[in-house]
């Protein structure tokens, strides 16, 4: 592929400040919140947790002090896992934001300049080659014996070969071969990494039948409580 990259442009200065403004950074972004309250907080009003934890203290009363330490153990146990959980959930996360190489090439103002990922906009484009790790989702526009492992994606080890009509590259994807000028198509939390992501921290842990059942119980416990009092 020589030196001209088949007269493309790219943007000017003008274009990327106006993508920049509209669409933003091509960076990881998830909330912030503070998980271990809430986790802590989410187990003290848990009924099944509350329920344990009125027999563990009932066991104490009756001097029954080696039940009582089990269900302790128990309750500690079980916090210990759910705190572990989330540990490795937020690492996930933190992962997915370190897949990212710090430069990049892109093609601006009619030059090939290397710039931070971060500064990627949406309609650059990038020339990508061998053992180059893609930074954005992206549309080829030139290839040469050009082949991407994508296996963060989709776990398959082979390369795929990447051409005009199997045109489309992915962020975190390592380049096995060859070079390519690709048009970005999304940046950030917009990529199908960055929507991997997203995926990770909306999942909520769901509750086990027996959680259910001793929060149905408890409620109508409660309702026959307000109604006979």
């Amino acid at each position: 592929m020589d030196n001209n990259y088949f007269n493309i442009k790219g943007l000017n200065d003008e274009e990327v400040l106006n993508s920049r403004k509209q669409h933003g950074y091509n960076r990881l972004e998830y909330k912030k919140s503070n998980r271990f309250i809430e986790i802590v907080g989410g187990m003290i009003r848990d009924p099944m947790v509350l329920l344990l934890l009125a027999a563990a203290i009932i066991y104490f009363i009756s001097g029954k002090t080696g039940d009582g330490i089990f269900l302790t153990a128990a309750i500690l146990f079980q916090s210990a896992l759910s705190l572990y959980q989330e540990k490795r959930s937020k690492n996930a996360l933190d992962k997915l934001k370190e897949i990212s190489q710090p430069r990049c090439k892109v093609l601006r103002n009619g030059e090939c300049v290397e710039i931070h990922s971060d500064e990627l906009v949406l309609g650059d484009f990038i020339v990508v080659e061998e053992g180059v790790l893609i930074n954005a989702d992206a549309k080829i526009v030139h290839s040469n014996d050009f082949s991407v492992n994508e296996s963060i994606l989709t776990g398959e080890s082979f390369a795929v070969f990447k051409d005009i009509k199997n045109k489309f590259v992915y962020s975190g994807t390592i380049v096995a071969s060859g070079l390519a000028i690709a048009q970005i198509t999304a940046i950030g939390n917009e990529t199908k990494l960055g929507k991997i992501g997203k995926s990770l921290e909306g999942i909520n842990e769901e509750k086990t039948p027996l959680e259910i059942q001793v929060s149905h119980r408890l409620l109508v416990l409660k309702s026959y409580r307000i109604y006979f009092f």
